[in-house]
């Protein structure tokens, strides 16, 4: 079934706008808010995760139990499949940096400027510094958007899923500083094992040795964050050349964006075998 979910995920996101549809936090970040107002939870803020996050998590496992057995968990399908849609990130990542895109290859370095921090929050003192951030940025918000979801929701099941797009909501959005620090130290954690496993990806739909010089040094450092090392590692395994104004710098995102999509394809194959094998 998972992979089933995965296909018809592939096609939402291809063919329909479903998922802007699925996709209202509002009530999730409402409850957020309440029990960060609460008095008795105020200094509480793994007691406020793990209300605002298991209690979603434990309710839906118990849905999926009594409806497995149910014609022959066809039941389930549905669940798994609009569970997945929530989970995934925010937002259409081409259809947002389409205007950075065109004032970059129109060479207007202003206008990339105050769009890049208007619709995607990215700021740089210069041109060069700011195409490398934006550059980190769609690596990084491919990640997180879709790749660590797909791989938590393959291994462990929807209910990971959802605990991990909650987290980076909590990480985002809440408003009391020491719920989104404990947040993001267990997005960390989330993170580590799947933006390794795509680094790997990377290595082999791009360039293998100068990927493994990277990994070489950061494969076993907790430290180092997810953001910075799929940003280092999509880099190099992309061969993008030094940031330039025009067309040429708007080249170096297609061919990290086609980097991204092969490795999607490289994921659904893995899928698929270990479906089929196992």
């Amino acid at each position: 079934m998972s992979f089933l979910v995965l296909l018809l995920v592939i096609w939402t996101e291809k063919f329909s706008g479903w998922r802007l549809r699925i996709q209202r936090d509002r009530y999730y970040l409402g409850e957020l808010a309440r029990l960060e107002a609460s008095p008795r939870l105020a200094k509480e803020p793994w007691l406020v995760l793990a209300l605002w996050i298991l209690l979603p998590a434990l309710l839906l496992t118990l849905l999926l139990m009594v409806l497995k057995p149910v014609a022959y968990g066809l039941l389930a399908l549905p669940i798994h499949f609009l569970v997945v849609v929530y989970s995934l990130g925010r937002g259409d990542l081409q259809a947002t940096m389409g205007p950075f895109r065109d004032a970059w290859r129109r060479g207007e370095e202003q206008a990339a400027l105050h769009v890049a921090e208007r619709d995607l929050g990215v700021t740089a003192e210069n041109a060069p510094s700011l195409l490398e951030k934006v550059q980190a940025h769609m690596l990084w918000q491919a990640f997180q958007s879709f790749f660590a979801v797909i791989f938590w929701y393959f291994v462990l099941g929807p209910a990971v899923a959802l605990s991990y797009r909650l987290l980076a909501l909590a990480a985002e959005h809440s408003k009391v500083p020491a719920v989104a620090e404990r947040a993001a130290q267990l997005r960390h954690a989330f993170d580590w094992v799947p933006v390794r496993l795509l680094a790997a990806s990377f290595a082999l739909v791009g360039n293998f040795v100068a990927v493994t010089k990277v990994m070489v040094h950061e494969l076993l450092n907790w430290h180092i964050s997810a953001k910075q090392l799929i940003a280092d590692v999509g880099h190099v395994a992309g061969e993008i050349p030094e940031p330039v104004v025009g067309a040429e710098g708007v080249s170096s995102l297609n061919s990290l964006w086609e980097l991204l999509l092969r490795s999607a394809v490289l994921w659904y194959a893995g899928f698929a075998l270990w479906t089929l094998f196992y």
